[in-house]
């Protein structure tokens, strides 16, 4: 008998999709640096953002809570859109 698993599969191009391949790590980087950690704390209201925030405490309370991540994720692509209107 054979236990062997298959090897998973590659993930799946998504050309479209403006986070694939972007880690958590790079979207928090990128939204404070373009808001200030006061204006990602009204626009995404968690005490990360507000109370003495950092990257790293932020990245490991996003990491635990997917519905916090969906709104940073969320905040990210309409900073995107925002951004090239812009310009």
């Amino acid at each position: 008998m054979d236990d062997t698993k298959p090897a998973p599969a590659a993930p799946a191009e998504q050309p479209r999709n403006p986070l694939h391949g972007l880690t958590l790590e790079a979207v928090v980087t990128a939204l404070v640096e373009h808001y200030g950690w006061d204006e990602l704390g009204r626009k995404v209201p968690l005490r990360c953002f507000t109370s003495d925030p950092s990257i790293g405490s932020s990245l490991k309370f996003l990491r635990k809570t997917p519905w916090a991540r969906e709104k940073v994720e969320s905040l990210y692509l309409f900073m995107l859109r925002e951004i090239r209107r812009a310009s």
